[in-house]
């Protein structure tokens, strides 16, 4: 259960990546944003993260493919989520992006690892997509923009290949404390020129105080916390653990946001927590009746 508590806390501090950039109405553009975000998030998980043993695995054959692939997605993710809670609003994007997660990293676990998709896992993502269906309906209040909804699909992809690349990080011997940062760090870099091209917002009181809580309290602890907990999980299970985030994101609208979400949006958040009590719980309970099962006489 340590992995599941890491990574649904992860997922928490990142549900309110969306409400806090919105109700901060800093003017800042969100590519800009998000190079700042990952250029101070970044730096400072290289700080308290990495040591020269665990950036050595990252040069191993094998290793290095993975790297870059996750930096590629990170960036990629960072950007396309930014602009989609632009222009479609906190809850609507988040739930667009993390409604693609699941089925993205549960395909890739099984094309790159062989992961079975279980069904207990089939049943909560089901449960989940369904629910956040219902969030995206117009009686849930959200503002429908067809390129915001592409920015967030195209998010979603991106974060559940990132899974999926975590764990083959892993597998083939990659250190993870060490991957993370270097991924979060190297993505700042990748869009850091945007910096230079639009950097209106980020140098007012509100955009600084923005940045310092996506740096610090979404990447830094954020990624801390999913790295503790994604080795010790299944690809498909993280996907759909994520879904915590368009949660948050719905019940920060309502709270921060004014937003009031219908009659279908209620069952859809419903369905969703549906989904992630159907991925966590069951499987803990089987490991623990496993755990306690006598061994055959002679061993």
């Amino acid at each position: 259960m340590s992995g599941v508590v890491s990574v649904l806390v992860a997922a928490v501090l990142w549900g309110t990546v969306g409400p806090a950039q919105i109700w901060a109405g800093s003017g800042a553009h969100p590519v800009s944003l998000g190079a700042a975000r990952m250029l101070l998030g970044g730096l400072l998980l290289t700080v308290v993260m990495v040591r020269s043993a665990g950036l050595r695995t990252l040069m191993r054959r094998g290793v290095r493919r993975w790297i870059v692939v996750s930096v590629l997605v990170t960036a990629a993710f960072q950007v396309c989520f930014l602009q989609a809670v632009e222009r479609s609003g906190a809850a609507l994007a988040t739930a667009t992006a993390f409604g693609t997660v699941p089925v993205v990293s549960g395909v890739c676990g099984l094309v790159l690892s062989g992961e079975r998709l279980s069904r207990r896992w089939a049943v909560g993502t089901l449960c989940a997509v369904v629910g956040i269906g219902l969030l995206l309906l117009p009686g849930s209040e959200g503002r429908t923009d067809i390129l915001g909804v592409v920015y967030g699909v195209a998010a979603g992809a991106a974060f559940g290949v990132y899974i999926a690349a975590t764990k083959e990080l892993g597998a083939r011997g990659g250190d993870l404390d060490a991957a993370a940062p270097v991924s979060v760090l190297c993505a700042g870099l990748v869009v850091s020129p945007s910096l230079l091209v639009a950097p209106e917002g980020l140098f007012t009181v509100r955009g600084a105080a923005l940045v310092g809580w996506l740096a610090l309290g979404t990447t830094a602890l954020g990624y801390l916390l999913f790295t503790r907990g994604v080795g010790r999980l299944s690809a498909a299970t993280v996907g759909t653990l994520s879904l915590t985030e368009p949660l948050v994101a719905t019940m920060l609208g309502v709270v921060l946001l004014g937003e009031r979400p219908g009659p279908l949006a209620v069952v859809g958040g419903v369905l969703l927590l549906g989904g992630l009590v159907a991925v966590s719980v069951p499987g803990r309970r089987r490991a623990v009746a496993l755990e306690s099962r006598p061994e055959p006489a002679g061993r």
